[in-house]
């Protein structure tokens, strides 16, 4: 057999449809196609404002740019985050001129409010919490101690697409959401991303700020009337992150598929987890009770886990890590030593095949190898 950890799924001609639309209109930018996955987005997931953009990162980055400037953040301001996340997460608040300060994990691989409160200084502005595998881990603390503490909550959500806690799409909570629509992501298009803002001033900044910081978009020129409709403002230096039309495309037709790809990805995690629970030498990565995740992972945890991935490597299985420790980096070893539940993590994690074409009979050997070498 030949497994990989990743294989997106895309509905071919139903996505050619919708691109062939945009290609005869002769819109392929940021336009209609935008626009109507933003609506369907709102839709979907009941958040007040959806701006679609080029990729998680920038949305992070948007973030930390509005909020600072708006409530007069300083340089070198600290924002609590994980050492066990990819480092686009913490990438964000370095071009910001901000300090990643990290916080260690729990047993969901999430952020344990218990060390992010300890964590917290005078200093402290804002906490990115990564959405783990797509699990809001203790996710509701988190959201209590920054009322109470006037802390600032971006929720990176990048693997949280369709992910519901206490029957609600994540996001309500928080200041920010930012969600990934990467290639390999639960709602995959080639690459981009969703932010959401819970006020709306912050997500009109966002808008201007994501087009060079310019006051009007050229889909809105171009649907306008009048000698001057050509005719714009540049209020702010931005950036070119907005999303594009050939991208909003496929996923308006990925979004139709979401909870129905998410369901599979549970019933995988069943399986991973009927085969496993009982296996002394395999640790499963705890998901609250409340939450019904999007599994865009699934991970264990051995103590050999390099010679496990060896093994399984050897019959055609690839599995992956997400991720090593942030702080065995160069840019972020200050913080080595901070946070040594994430450090050992780093160590042991798993992430097993995870993908529609993954199915029964896979698991079932997936699993055997895993009993077989683990350690």
């Amino acid at each position: 057999m030949s497994t990989q950890l990743f294989i997106p799924s895309f509905r071919i001609d139903e996505c050619l449809e919708q691109i062939r639309e945009c290609l005869e209109k002769g819109w392929t930018g940021l336009g209609f196609k935008t626009v109507e996955f933003e609506k369907a987005w709102t839709d979907y997931t009941g958040l007040p404002y959806s701006h679609f953009i080029s990729s998680n990162t920038v949305g992070l980055h948007l973030a930390l740019h509005i909020f600072k400037s708006k409530y007069g953040w300083q340089d070198e301001d600290e924002v609590i985050s994980t050492p066990l996340t990819f480092v686009s997460s913490n990438h964000a608040i370095l071009y910001t001129n901000l300090k990643p300060v990290f916080a260690d994990v729990d047993s969901s691989l999430c952020i344990d409010p218990e060390d992010f409160e300890r964590k917290v200084t005078e200093k402290t502005r804002a906490i990115v919490y990564v959405g783990m595998g797509g699990n809001s881990g203790q996710f509701e603390r988190i959201v209590d101690i920054c009322r109470k503490r006037d802390i600032k909550l971006i929720l990176d959500a990048a693997h949280m697409a369709g992910t519901r806690v206490n029957g609600r799409h994540v996001g309500f909570e928080a200041d920010v959401t930012v969600f990934s629509f990467q290639a390999v992501k639960n709602l995959p298009t080639a690459d981009s991303g969703m932010i959401c803002f819970k006020e709306k001033e912050d997500d009109e900044r966002a808008r201007k700020l994501s087009w060079l910081g310019i006051n009007k978009d050229t889909f809105s020129r171009s649907s306008s009337q009048g000698a001057y409709k050509w005719m714009y403002d540049v209020e702010e230096v931005g950036f070119k992150y907005h999303g594009n039309s050939i991208m909003a495309a496929i996923g308006l037709v990925q979004l139709k598929y979401l909870d129905k790809d998410n369901a599979y990805r549970r019933q995988l995690a069943r399986w991973y987890t009927e085969r496993l629970k009982n296996i002394d030498k395999v640790r499963l990565v705890t998901v609250a009770s409340n939450c019904e995740s999007s599994r865009h992972l699934f991970q264990i945890r051995v103590s050999n886990r390099d010679e496990l991935m060896l093994a399984l490597n050897e019959c055609g299985i690839y599995p992956g890590v997400h991720y090593r420790d942030n702080t065995e980096y160069r840019m972020y070893s200050y913080g080595k030593g901070s946070c040594p539940n994430a450090s050992a993590a780093s160590d042991e994690i798993l992430s097993l095949p995870m993908h529609l074409g993954v199915t029964y009979d896979a698991v079932e050997e997936i699993c055997r190898i895993v009993i077989e070498y683990a350690k």
